[in-house]
C-alpha cells in the first residue's frame, strides 16, 4: 500500500535527499547575482586556505553553474548560460592577484580568464545542458497538458449522465404554460376594466349604461 513504511523504504536515499533539497525560483537578475556572490566568496576562501589555487576555483565553479541553471525560474532559463561566465569573471578577481594598481589587476584578471578558459567553458556548458533539459521537460509537460484537455469529452445535453459522477443528473422536462415554479405562489390574474357602451371604462360598483330608446 502507498504510504506504508515498506513503500517508503523502497525509495532510494538519493531521491529522498534531493526532495529535501531547497528548490527556489530565482529571476534572471537574481540568478546572476547569486552566482557572482557565491563565486566571489568561494574565491576569497580559496585565496585564504588554498593559496589561490586555480584548480580549486574551477572545480567549485562547476556545481555553482549547475545550481544557477537549476534554481532559475522557467521563464528566465535562457539567462543561466549568460550569467555564469560573468560570475566566473567576478569571482576570479581575488584569485588572479596582480600588482601595480588598477591596470596590473585588470591584466591579471584577463590573464586568468585566458589561462582558465577550460573551467569557464565547462561550467557554461553544464549550465546550458541543465537549462536545455529543463526547457525540454517544460515543453513536454505543456504538450501533455494540452493533449489531456483535448481528450476530455464535451458536455452533453441536459439529462445525460456523466460517467465520472456518482449520481445521475435530473432529466430536463419543459414546464407547461401557466404553471408556476415549485415553492412559489401563483400570482392572481389582474382584472381588466370592462368598457361600456360609449367606450369608457366601468369602475367597481357601477353598472354599464344601457342605451335609451
Amino acid at each position: 500500500m502507498v504510504g506504508t513504511p515498506a513503500a517508503r523504504r523502497s525509495v532510494p536515499p538519493v531521491v529522498l535527499a534531493l526532495r529535501r533539497f531547497p528548490d527556489p525560483r530565482l529571476t534572471g537578475i537574481g540568478a546572476g547575482l547569486f552566482a557572482a556572490a557565491v563565486m566571489f566568496l568561494l574565491a576569497c576562501v580559496d585565496r585564504l586556505f588554498f593559496d589561490a589555487s586555480a584548480l580549486v576555483y574551477g572545480v567549485l565553479f562547476v556545481p555553482v553553474s549547475a545550481l544557477t541553471a537549476l534554481w532559475v525560474r522557467p521563464a528566465d532559463l535562457v539567462t543561466a548560460p549568460i550569467s555564469v561566465p560573468i560570475a566566473f569573471a567576478v569571482g576570479v578577481v581575488p584569485v588572479a592577484g596582480g600588482e601595480g594598481g588598477l591596470g596590473g589587476r585588470l591584466m591579471a584578471v584577463v590573464t586568468a580568464l585566458a589561462v582558465h578558459a577550460g573551467w569557464l567553458y565547462g561550467g557554461t556548458l553544464v549550465a546550458g545542458v541543465v537549462a536545455t533539459v529543463r526547457k525540454v521537460r517544460q515543453m513536454r509537460e505543456r504538450q501533455l497538458l494540452l493533449a489531456a484537455k483535448a481528450l476530455r469529452p464535451a458536455p452533453g445535453p441536459p439529462g445525460d449522465r456523466d460517467p465520472d459522477d456518482d449520481e445521475p443528473r435530473p432529466e430536463y422536462r419543459p414546464r407547461p404554460e401557466g404553471q408556476s415554479r415549485p415553492g412559489r405562489r401563483a400570482r392572481p390574474a389582474k382584472a381588466r376594466p370592462v368598457s361600456g357602451a360609449r367606450g369608457g371604462p366601468v369602475g367597481r360598483g357601477t353598472a354599464p349604461r344601457t342605451p335609451q330608446a
